[in-house]
């Protein structure tokens, strides 16, 4: 018999423990613990139905907000420690398929959830690195074959200033101007490096490329190369924003979930674009046109972001 998940318990005053320096240490014990039973019970714990794979400050946040509160759309393992991804596929992938899988309910799980909601359950994970990665799509294609792949696209433009902004809070030192001018000899040979081997991980890659991680076509390309188109949904976030609940029922409908009503259709983790030089906006508009117009082909439709 497949084990069930343990949950731990959480109160405010238990909250309060393990965010406080003593805490700090027995909550990384505890982590380590419960994800050992998760590995030790990976035999019983299949992989996720729907995979979002991006854009990066595209919109993931929200969806995987969003679909969360659908009751056929099971928590990640362990449920107090919910994450939105594992970001298995593109850095964590020499931890092997037994780590990843430790972060899915059991089938005893889902049988449960499944008798008490009263319909089908699913699993998922949201790892915007996911898309843009050159080996995540076949490495998915080698564990999860049968997933829906989700890529959520943002305006370009808009997508790299948020992305610059997110990590000036972090790693970026230099202003958005000299970020862009920048990444071509920051990055270079980087997507190459992560091809030849395998375990490499590449800051510049993920961080610093904040022109050609919206350079949507060939990341399509790859996931629909690895996946088929049928299993490949993508929608522009704009789009997704403006009806947050018929997207979700889209998505919902596809997995065999019936509709379940949003509480709230409130964008989350947003990083809004005011603030950008215009005539930076007007270099980066001319720079990236070409590959909107690439996408816009290769989709065979038109974007809202379009300036045809």
């Amino acid at each position: 018999m497949s084990p069930v998940d343990p949950v731990a318990p959480r109160s405010g005053l238990l909250e309060g423990v393990r965010r406080s320096g003593p805490g700090t240490a027995l909550t990384a014990s505890a982590k380590k613990a419960l994800r050992s039973v998760g590995v030790a019970t990976a035999n019983w714990r299949p992989g996720p139905d729907l995979v979002v794979v991006g854009a990066k400050r595209g919109g993931t946040t929200s969806l995987w907000r969003y679909l969360s509160e659908h009751p056929g759309m099971l928590p990640t393992f362990p449920r107090a420690q919910q994450i939105k991804g594992t970001y298995f596929f593109d850095e964590e992938w020499d931890r092997g398929l037994a780590w990843y899988r430790s972060h899915f309910p059991t089938t005893a799980r889902r049988r449960l959830a499944e008798r008490h909601v009263g319909h089908p359950v699913c699993s998922f994970e949201a790892s915007p690195y996911y898309l843009f990665h050159p080996l995540a799509p076949m490495r998915a294609r080698q564990v999860v074959p049968e997933a829906l792949v989700v890529a959520v696209l943002r305006d370009p433009v808009e997508r790299a200033f948020s992305h610059w902004k997110e990590r000036r809070n972090h790693t970026e030192s230099l202003s958005f101007a000299e970020a862009l001018a920048a990444e071509a000899a920051r990055t270079a040979g980087e997507e190459q490096r992560l091809i030849d081997d395998p375990r490499y991980r590449s800051m510049a890659h993920r961080h610093q490329t904040y022109v050609a991680q919206g350079c949507y076509a060939p990341m399509l390309e790859r996931w629909f190369e690895a996946f088929g188109r049928d299993r490949v949904l993508v929608v522009p976030s704009e789009e997704m924003y403006a009806d947050p609940q018929a997207f979700c029922d889209q998505v919902t409908g596809r997995l065999g979930l019936p509709t379940h009503a949003l509480s709230s259709v409130e964008p989350w983790n947003a990083e809004p674009s005011a603030g950008m030089d215009s005539e930076v906006r007007a270099m980066l508009t001319e720079q990236l046109t070409p590959h909107v117009e690439a996408t816009e082909a290769l989709l065979g439709r038109s974007l809202p972001w379009s300036k045809a």
